[in-house]
């Protein structure tokens, strides 16, 4: 789960990380409260929404008087911001973040992700901050510092001090550095996070250092223990067919293509959309309606897909396990009958009672073609979609 950059910065000052002084404002009249509140200018203004490069979109203005943050808060409120990771539709700001303007001596990139291949918890630390990490990785992969933590262990001060002196840093700002790491690693296994990143982590002109902005991601499977991190989520912010799906336990994320994928287990459904590109097709969506599904799941799942208007045709692919192929086939017919499937269906199944299954099927009355594995299945339903 995302939440946004002012969210973030309340779980920092939480932990005992410094952030710049600010608040979020949904007008343009509380964005003047609150540069009122912060008594002095510049104060920045930043476009509120889940997606990065906000400022090379121009979603983010300094604005040095009352005019500048009227005018900059006026046009940043409700555009439609487009940056590299919104897509060309790019997203409608519905929020703003109105913060106090600082004295920049220096910008550092600082992160903590999981490192699946070592089983360790990683951080990142690149004196190149204010960049994007991947295209420091590309041209100085050099300038990139990687400090590993056994989470057994957990972060110990020889690891703050590898850190802190890969940066350069000088004696104030590191003692200041070192007791901010520690508390960004608690945060980050206290609320099993994905990613935190810091981008630019700077150091003022009077040896502050201060998270100039923030972005923290959350394990999925964690936030039953987080009632207080589940009430940051934005649905605003997310696909409203995601949205749906999430209501029933399905795993479902939209892409750009028109063959509809149901399969039961994430790593199935990663085979299924390889081989639709492989044959030519584009998928256009990744739906796991997981190993214990219902027949109501498989109907709610045919629904969420046909929401979906440039879906031409359905591949269903499931391999019979704890989710039994006569389950699967129920739930095809019964979302048929329900909803009514309007575009063909290309059925590929294997496993337990799977001719209990495929005899459904055959006395359904229905319009479905079998296949009898997966390449057959992809090529049939490439063919009707192309």
């Amino acid at each position: 789960m995302n939440i946004h950059e002012y969210q973030a910065k309340e779980l920092l000052k939480k932990f005992g990380i410094p952030v710049p002084e600010g608040g979020a404002a949904y007008s343009l009249g509380e964005a003047k409260i609150i540069a009122d509140r912060l008594g002095s200018y510049p104060v920045v203004v930043k476009a509120q929404i889940h997606a990065g490069g906000r400022g090379k979109g121009g979603g983010v203005k300094i604005a040095k008087s009352h005019e500048e943050l009227d005018t900059y808060a006026g046009e940043i409120l409700g555009m439609n911001l487009v940056t590299h990771q919104t897509g060309p539709e790019g997203k409608k700001v519905k929020k703003l973040l109105v913060e106090q303007g600082l004295k920049i001596e220096k910008e550092l990139y600082l992160s903590i992700i999981p490192d699946r291949a070592t089983a360790k918890i990683v951080i990142m630390a690149s004196e190149a901050g204010g960049m994007d990490i991947e295209e420091v990785a590309e041209k100085s992969p050099e300038k990139i510092i990687r400090v590993s933590i056994d989470p057994l262990t957990g972060i110990q001060p020889y690891h703050c001090r590898e850190a802190g002196f890969g940066l350069n840093l000088k004696p104030e700002p590191l003692k200041q550095f070192t007791a901010m790491l520690k508390n960004l690693y608690n945060l980050f296994t206290t609320y099993d996070c994905s990613q935190v990143e810091i981008n630019p982590l700077i150091i003022t002109a009077d040896e502050k250092v201060i998270a100039l902005d923030a972005k923290i991601n959350f394990d999925d499977n964690a936030l039953y223990r987080h009632k207080d991190i589940q009430a940051y989520r934005d649905i605003d912010e997310e696909d409203p067919l995601e949205v749906e799906a999430s209501k029933f336990n399905l795993n479902y994320i939209k892409m750009d293509g028109n063959i509809g994928n149901m399969v039961n287990g994430a790593g199935l459904a990663m085979a299924t959309m390889d081989i639709i590109k492989q044959v030519g097709a584009e998928p256009a969506n990744f739906l796991d309606v997981g190993g214990g599904a219902s027949a109501e799941m498989v109907e709610n799942g045919f629904r969420i897909i046909l929401s979906d208007k440039n879906v031409k045709g359905i591949l269903i692919n499931i391999f019979g396990g704890i989710l039994r192929c006569d389950i699967l086939a129920n739930g095809v017919v019964q979302a048929a009958k329900k909803i009514g499937i309007t575009v063909p269906v290309v059925i590929r199944m294997e496993g337990t009672n799977v001719d209990e299954g495929r005899k459904i099927l055959s006395e359904s009355g229905l319009n479905l073609i079998t296949a009898v594995d997966l390449k057959d299945a992809a090529n049939k339903v490439a063919a009707i979609v192309m």
